[in-house]
């Protein structure tokens, strides 16, 4: 049986060693189907959706964070969102509708799809400061890519996998935590956990459940599996907020624009939904009091 669309973090007994691994099956599904990517980019879009997972595990309070690549490749961005109640979205952008990728990604390789260009991890909390790391796409894989991000920028040993297919994307973690100190058998754990993780191959993770993944990897060591979290696709856009990027335009071209077409249409770039203004709406908009005249 699959774990769809849920999160479950986990421990190694005895160890600083923890993790997480995510599943995404019907919320990934309804952001592809929006969307009608080919199915290289499909695949590197889901792989982005659960790194989004897995680093959205962290926020242990309201906020939000999101994990973003641009390049001069193919695919000029791609980036997700990730809440604190495991709710996200993503977009990919580039000129890649006519281009055919017949290959397995793993053999394309990162480098082929967003060419040369940088990946940035933001974290933006309601309350507290943002913050941002960035690294040079340089690796092969978003996973290597995202390891030696935390390499850099958190200072924390940190392997990970990821796999997307049509219906399904998914992503484990193991990370180091801080020690209090150092000792030869943390090392000697570190790299039992690694060297057994490498192991995990792509198809294992898009077809096998959490506790089929686990035991497969880690069945001599002692494991605990906490409950899991239930994702979602979820996007934040709504009418106030259009309605405010509407605002930053300005009346005057609002207006021309409404002679022009009869309409102002804005369609969602994460959930394809549309909101459409006659000029009177616009109006209303700017001038809140002038739907009493009416």
């Amino acid at each position: 049986m699959k774990d769809n669309d849920s999160l479950q973090r986990f421990l190694f007994d005895g160890t600083d060693i923890r993790g997480e691994i995510t599943s995404l099956s019907s919320s990934y599904q309804d952001m592809t189907v929006i969307q009608k990517y080919p199915p290289q980019i499909r695949d590197l879009f889901g792989e982005f959706l659960a790194a989004a997972s897995l680093i959205g595990a962290s926020l242990k309070y309201p906020g939000l964070i999101s994990v973003q690549a641009t390049g001069d490749g193919p695919v000029s961005m791609i980036m997700t969102e990730c809440n604190q109640k495991q709710q996200l979205r993503g977009i990919v952008r580039g000129n890649f509708e006519e281009q055919t990728l017949d290959h397995d990604l793993d053999i394309i390789g990162l480098s082929s799809l967003l060419g040369t260009g940088t990946l940035a991890v933001t974290i933006e909390p309601e309350k507290g400061e943002r913050y941002q790391g960035i690294v040079p796409l340089e690796l092969d894989t978003l996973s290597r890519c995202l390891e030696f991000y935390f390499e850099q920028s958190a200072q924390l040993p940190t392997k990970i996998k990821l796999a997307a297919s049509s219906s399904r994307a998914s992503g484990i973690l193991i990370q180091q935590m801080p020690q209090t100190k150092a000792s030869s058998q943390n090392q000697v754990d570190w790299q039992h956990f690694s060297a057994l993780l490498e192991t995990l191959k792509p198809e294992e993770q898009t077809t096998l459940s959490h506790n089929e993944q686990l035991f497969r990897l880690f069945h001599q060591d002692d494991i605990r599996l906490f409950e899991s979290q239930s994702i979602s696709f979820f996007c934040s856009c709504s009418l106030k907020r259009i309605e405010r990027a509407l605002i930053s335009i300005g009346l005057e071209e609002l207006l021309t624009t409404c002679k022009e077409q009869g309409l102002i249409k804005i369609t969602c770039q994460f959930c394809d939904k549309e909101y459409q203004f006659s000029k009177d709406q616009i109006i209303q908009i700017f001038e809140p009091s002038a739907s009493m005249l009416h």
